[in-house]
Order: structure tokens, then sequence, then C-alpha cells
């Protein structure tokens, strides 16, 4: 008998919806005809014991018993899951051989390992374990994933990163949350002071940026604009670009912020003659967007569809199990060339399935092929992507319905030509003084044309942000040496801008790209390409609970932290808020994966992390608590077992 078990319910009917029927439904598991059986976990069916099942004494809260590292790991059934975790334990008994079929992700693959090793299958038996990879839960997708079968074996690092991940976090959890919990007693706070390695140090980026744009102080600084013409009468804006002179009036932006410097130039320039220095002209082009991965698709949903990260994800789950998109926790964003013969379908599908799209499709070129189809890009799983189901998209909710668009519009753009420009740069002198101004003028739309056009500025509008830069305006034919003159010029005193706040999108950006804000430069310089905090699967509820606990609040689409936020950020030390840790520990994680690493060295590091932290916090004795909202000792007590965490919660 060959036993497949799948990550859950929904993928299991899917797979046994390929296997020969009649199928038998029993409790926990379909028989098939072949006598195959289809079984699923529910999410994890295991989970890390409590502290106090290593030791009765740590079920008190003392800050002598830290740091608490399990010798010997030990995982438990969830009481909800307990007789599903029978169902796959008797049917393990007469397998002759079985397939691994959880999400193809890093916790999909530990989620049935863990099922595996907690169930005592002998290694020779491990060993023999088959890998079934689906991304799509349609029956063409899932035959072809059963012809690509692999050895489980080969998934090792990926189970290995998973489970170091896992117990990287109940350690710096459970330790660094009881300790500044302890702490806050004995300052005199009774409540819980929860401590995550990624869910801290995203409440630190909000706290902090919050900051400062209360503390931002605006200072005035000066820009100068020449209008510039030509015999024939043809005319274009340029910009001052101050030179090494003015450095002792300008701040670390190049910005000047002497208002005298700028209006002697203006006085200068205004009615003189100006030559032209230099001039660049190139081609360019863009390639279409790749595919989306999940963050990259929260992001384009937050900024056009307004949805939180937690609801693009549940919609793009509802979407995967009516099979009309591709596995949804994705982190890649190219296609397998193998992928491309289905190209027709599926185009003919999204043309099916969405009129407004029809035109789009039409127009595309089936037999293109992008830069997205590369299998060395490609891992366990790809690009989000539609299938080649056909649905009617008008029976779904109009959220639905607009997610599906977006990721449909993004794979059309495939089948698009590159969006082609003339890029052209002109320097010009007055005076001593260099003025720049260009022009970006568009050869062939290519696959911008399938997309919303964004509203663009005036190029009438004088005070334009950087009017040096392509704004709209032409830049006429100049020659090499030609004579303009300065018809006008204007000072234009602008103010700088305190930083904007955080939205569903620029947190998901900068949780994508937290290297940005680490401070170290030397991590920063390790991150590189793998930076990140928290993963794919991750980071919506990661943001969802920091809002669930009420650190977090929304104000429009902009998200500020709340003064218990606030409060929590300047209790704890700042290396514990700072992204800097949990950022490096996210490189080491892709580092094991691609066998670059070891568990060893993660945990031994992690561990020597954890005492020194904890070191830190036990030589200040107290913690500062003002502002923390009151809470008694008895609702302490009540809150000192961790919460029960789904799949994919950090």
């Amino acid at each position: 008998m060959r036993l497949i078990i799948a990550e859950k319910p929904s993928l299991g009917r899917a797979i046994a919806d390929v296997l020969p029927r009649p199928h038998k439904r029993q409790d926990g598991y379909i028989e098939t005809a072949s006598g195959d059986v289809v079984t699923w976990c529910i999410g994890h069916l295991l989970e890390q014991v409590e502290p106090e099942h290593y030791d009765p004494a740590y079920k008190q809260w003392r800050f002598e018993h830290l740091p608490i590292v399990p010798q010997q790991w030990q995982l438990q059934p969830r009481k909800n899951t307990r007789s599903q975790l029978s169902v796959i334990r008797k049917l393990l008994k007469t397998a002759d051989v079985i397939v691994h079929a959880g999400d193809p992700d890093r916790e999909g693959q530990l989620l049935v390992d863990e099922v595996l090793d907690y169930l005592k299958l002998s290694q020779t038996r491990r060993k023999n374990v088959r890998r079934l990879l689906v991304n799509d839960l349609n029956g063409s997708a899932v035959k072809k994933a059963f012809d690509r079968m692999q050895s489980n074996s080969d998934f090792v690092p990926l189970s290995v990163s998973a489970l170091a991940r896992s117990r990287a976090d109940w350690l710096y959890g459970i330790n660094l949350t009881r300790a500044y919990t302890v702490l806050g007693r004995k300052a005199g706070y009774g409540g819980l002071l929860s401590v995550g390695r990624v869910q801290t140090p995203i409440l630190g980026l909000v706290v902090r940026r919050d900051e400062d744009i209360a503390h931002f102080q605006p200072k005035p600084y000066f820009e100068v604009f020449a209008l510039l013409i030509t015999d024939q009468g043809e005319c274009f804006k340029a910009r001052w670009q101050p030179s090494e002179a003015c450095q002792p009036w300008m701040d670390d932006e190049g910005r000047v912020l002497d208002r005298r410097l700028a209006e002697n130039v203006v006085s200068r320039i205004q009615g003189k003659q100006g030559t032209v220095t230099k001039l660049e002209k190139k081609p360019g082009k863009e390639s279409p967007p790749l595919p989306y991965s999940l963050s990259v698709l929260q992001i384009d949903a937050a900024k056009q569809l307004r949805m939180s990260a937690k609801e693009v994800l549940d919609i793009c789950q509802k979407l995967y199990e009516q099979k009309l998109v591709t596995y949804p926790r994705s982190d890649c964003r190219y296609l397998p060339v193998e992928h491309f013969r289905e190209a027709p379908e599926v185009l003919a599908a999204i043309r099916s399935n969405d009129e407004k799209l029809a035109s789009a499709v039409d127009g595309a070129l089936p037999e293109r092929k992008s830069k997205a189809w590369n299998d060395s890009k490609v891992g366990a799983h790809h690009g989000i992507i539609p299938t080649t189901r056909r649905a009617d998209l008008y029976k779904m909710a109009d959220r639905e319905r607009r997610l599906y668009r977006l990721i449909a519009r993004q794979y059309v753009a495939q089948f698009y030509p590159d969006h082609r420009f003339l890029a052209r740069k002109v320097s010009v002198t007055i005076e001593g003084g260099l003025f720049t101004a260009s022009s970006r003028e568009v050869q062939e739309e290519g696959w911008k044309a399938i997309f919303p056009r964004k509203p663009s500025s005036s190029p009438d509008n004088f005070s334009d942000k950087e009017p040096d830069k392509a704004d709209g305006q032409r830049l006429p034919e100049l020659q090499q040496g030609q004579t303009l003159l300065c018809k006008e010029a204007e000072l234009a005193e602008k103010q700088t801008q305190p930083p904007r706040p955080f939205s569903d999108a620029t947190l998901l950006s900068a949780m994508t790209g937290i290297a940005r804000y680490v401070k170290d430069t030397g991590i920063r310089k390790v991150l590189k390409e793998t930076d990140g905090l928290g993963t794919e699967a991750t980071r919506a509820g990661i943001i969802e609970l920091l809002f669930n606990r009420q650190y977090l609040t929304r104000q429009g689409k902009n998200i500020h932290a709340t003064e218990t936020g606030k409060a929590l950020i300047k209790a704890l030390p700042e290396p514990v808020s700072r992204p800097d840790m949990t950022a490096r520990w996210e490189a080491s994680l892709n580092q094991i994966v691609e066998k670059k690493g070891s568990y060893q060295t993660f945990m031994s590091e992690l561990e020597q992390q954890l005492v020194q932290l904890l070191q830190e916090a036990g030589q200040s004795g107290s913690i500062n608590v003002q502002g923390l909202p009151p809470a008694s000792a008895n609702r302490f007590k009540k809150k000192t077992r961790r919460k029960k965490t789904t799949r994919r919660a950090s």
C-alpha cells in the first residue's frame, strides 16, 4: 500500500482526485481503487512542550532558571489533532511506500517530517520516503507532480532549517519573555512582556518611525531652475547642480540651505546665455515585471487594492483551494521552463475568467518567452500564477476577483514586448554654473500598455520635485556647443519632509528588505539577497499578531504604534528591538538550506547570544515600565503558558 501524507485536507482531496476511482472515504483518510491511501495533517499535529515538561521547577517564572535550553527536545500532540495523528500512526504500520506531500516550503517540509520522526518511523523506511511537490491543485498539475517525485532525503537541509527556526523561536521567545516579564514584575508591572525574535524588531521599526516623525524639525532648502530657450523658440527647464564650492552651505543630502547662495545664482543667470556642454542619448528598455512572490503580491495589493497582508494571504489561499492560482506561500518569482508549454491554456483560462483582461490576452504573444522561465532560479516552488482552471469570477467576492486580476495581469505581461524608450540628458553651463535636464521618450509601450497608468506630473509645473529628470518634458534636438538663452530663472523654497508613517505596503517592504534598517554595516553586507525578517508565510501573521496584542493601530492606511507598543519597546534593551540579530538568523537559516551552514553552528551561536542578552538583562536588575497599562499579578499568572501557534506563526 502506498500512503500519501498531505499537509492539509484540501491538498489531500486534490491528490486523491487524480488517483483511480472509486474512492472510499474514511475518517481521516481516503482509500482509492489502486490501493493507494491519502491521509493528511491539519497544519502542525505536534507542538513544542512547555518548559515545565522538562523540569517542574520551570512552572514558576524565575530569572535564575534562565536560560532554559532543552538537552533533548520534545514534542507533544496538539489537543485538537490527536485523533488525526492516531490515524496516521495506524496507516504507517501497513504502508509499503510513504509519500511526503507537505506544502513545498520550509515549514511544509518539517510539518510531515516531524510526524514521521515522532511516530518513530525506522531509518530504513525513512530513506525510502518519496517527496511530492504540489504547486497547483488542478488535476493535470498534480499528475505531473507524481511524475516528478524525488527522494525525501534530498530535502533534509530544508527540514533542518525549519527545525532550527522552530527551536530558535522557542528558545528566544521563552527565555526573553520570561526574563523581561520577571524584571517588569520587580518594577511593579504584573502583565506579560511578550518578546519575539521577529515581532519585537518589527514593532521597534514602527515605534522608531513614529518617533522620527514626532521629533522631526522641518528645514527650508532652496533650488534654482532655469527656463532655457533655443534660437527656434523651443524651451525646456533645467535644475542647478551646486558645485563642491557650495558644500559649506549644503546638508548631507546635497540640498542648499542658504537662501542668499540660491538668490545669487538666480541674479547671475537671469537673461544670460548658456552653452550646451554635454549631450547623452541612450536607448533603454524595461522587461516585464516577474510573476509574483507572496511578499511582492502583498505589497502591490496593499498599494493598489488597500488590502492588508493577512487579507491577501487568506484570499490567495482561497483562490488556491479553488484551483484558480498556484501555491500562494511562494518566495520565488520565476517559473519552470516546462511550464511554458501550458502558456496558451493558461492565457485562454484568464481570457475566459476575466473579461477585463480579454483584450490584454488578445494582444499577448504566447510564443514569447520572458526571463521569468528559468529553472536555475526555481526551488521547491515557483511564482504565483493563474492555473488553467476556468470559473465564473463574477460569482466571487469583489476582493477575490480583484486579487485574481492582479495575479493574472502579471502573468499576461510575460507575453508582451519590453517597454522601450530613449533616455536623453543635457548639461548646460550658465555663468560657470552647471544645469541639467533629462527626458525619457517612449518608443514602444510594450507590456506597460496593459497596466493602469499612474497619474503623471504636468511638464508645465515649474516646481516639480526633480525637473532635471524624466518629468514629462520633451527635450528639443540640441547640439554640442549650442548657445541657449536663460529666459527666466526661479528660486524655489522647499521644506524638508518627515519620513512617512508605515503602511501595509511599506512595512512589508521593510520586512523583506530589512538590511536597510540594520545598523551594523558588516551584517548589512552579509545579508545581501538573503535578507528578510520572517518568511513569506509568516509575515502577515506577525503583523496581525501585533495588532491583536494592541501594539499597533491603523489610522487610515497608516500604521502607528500604540502607547502600549511604545512603552514596551522603551522597556526593552535596544538590541532586542533592533532587527540586526534576527535578520542575521534568516541569512543563516537560508545557508542551512543551501548546505553552506549547519544546524549545530546556528544553535550554538544562538545559545551564546541568549546567555549574553540574559546577562545584560540581569545586570540591569529592573526595567522601565512607565507607560505600560496597569496589570495585576493575577493577570500575569494566567498568561504564563505560551500562546499556541498556528503552522506558520512566529
